[in-house]
């Protein structure tokens, strides 16, 4: 694709969250929404292959369902109060439908199934858009409407996708896969987070894109495609490598690295609130998802493949760039900050 399309691509779906996000009136939203996957479609069917165009095919199907059933929902609540500002839905249908669509656009379970093989049909960074900068404008709108939302859905929503996104990834051994079900059983904690407060769930998002993003970064530079790939690449790039190994274990929300922060908080307000039987619940959803990030972590560094070539650097790797850097010590390194994060939120 011509650099300068790309471009004007990126622009657009930077432009429709940034609207969505800033909007306060439903049709506004809606409108930044569909410019949004506008936009993305081209992007994930640029490698003119039958499983891209696949993946761009499926991404727009569900995104235009979830969208109609937004617009659907807000026409109803203006129908019913004559309101059409985003903070004014009130009326029982409509929140039930804005939730259950928001939860198809966020890949939430049972309404996951699209995510993985999208992200399967689309190369690495547009895979690293669809978990990352796509959440945001969602992610908005439940925020925006969070004092008008069924607490009972979101909960059943947040447990379904931890314990599924955990357990559909355990025989996976494509990492775009791994990594879209993993982006499930995260968005299942922030489901959860959302029934506790605005801030937790601030905090969670934040965290969750940090970490997925480096993630990403380390799988792009190496270009890492399958667990076999993850394999054969410590005797060319060993620091960055064992740094991944770190991540990984940030991702799985392992003390004393960063991802054990937005979880400490979401199980320690829903213990404080007496939900015991779900925290224990959603602290044993964790337990399969370590394990497929352990099991990447031993295939990345803890498995010395042979040395097949004599020269240092394949011509796939890429220098890592400083940003990058600053992303890897950002997502191990922040729990102690977490005092100083509450108070900022």
């Amino acid at each position: 694709m011509n650099p300068t399309i790309t471009l004007l691509f990126i622009l657009s779906l930077a432009l429709g969250t940034t609207i969505t996000v800033t909007s306060s009136h439903w049709l506004l939203a809606w409108a930044g929404l569909e410019m949004n996957t506008l936009a993305i479609v081209p992007i994930i069917a640029k490698q003119h292959h039958p499983r891209a165009t696949e993946a761009a095919t499926k991404y727009f199907l569900i995104q235009a369902t979830a969208s109609t059933l937004i617009l659907f929902s807000s026409t109803i609540n203006a129908w019913k109060t004559g309101q059409w500002d985003i903070s004014q839905l009130s009326t029982p249908e409509s929140t039930t439908m804005l939730t259950l669509a928001l939860a198809m656009k966020l890949g939430l379970a049972p309404l996951h199934l699209w995510l993985p093989e999208v992200l399967q049909g689309s190369t690495l960074p547009t895979a690293m858009i669809i978990t990352t900068w796509q959440k945001l404008a969602p992610m908005a709108l439940l925020l925006l409407t969070y004092n008008n939302l069924n607490h009972q859905i979101l909960i059943t929503l947040g447990l379904t996708s931890a314990l599924l996104g955990g357990w559909s990834g355990l025989n996976q051994t494509q990492t775009r896969k791994i990594m879209a079900f993993s982006s499930i059983a995260h968005m299942g904690w922030l489901s959860m987070a959302l029934t506790i407060s605005p801030n937790v769930t601030l905090i969670t998002l934040l965290i969750y894109l940090l970490i997925t993003s480096t993630l990403f970064t380390v799988l792009i530079t190496t270009s890492s495609k399958t667990l076999l790939d993850l394999g054969s690449t410590l005797h060319h790039t060993p620091n960055l490598l064992i740094t991944s190994l770190l991540i990984l274990m940030s991702l799985g929300g392992l003390p004393p690295l960063t991802g054990f922060m937005p979880k400490w908080l979401i199980l320690s307000a829903l213990i404080t609130d007496n939900k015991t039987l779900i925290s224990t619940i959603m602290a044993l959803s964790t337990l399969p998802s370590l394990f497929f990030y352990l099991r990447m972590s031993q295939m990345t560094t803890l498995t010395l493949s042979p040395k097949t070539t004599p020269t240092q650097h394949k011509w796939r790797f890429k220098t890592p760039i400083i940003p990058a850097t600053l992303m890897m010590i950002l997502s191990t390194l922040l729990l102690p900050l977490t005092p100083l994060i509450l108070n900022l939120t």
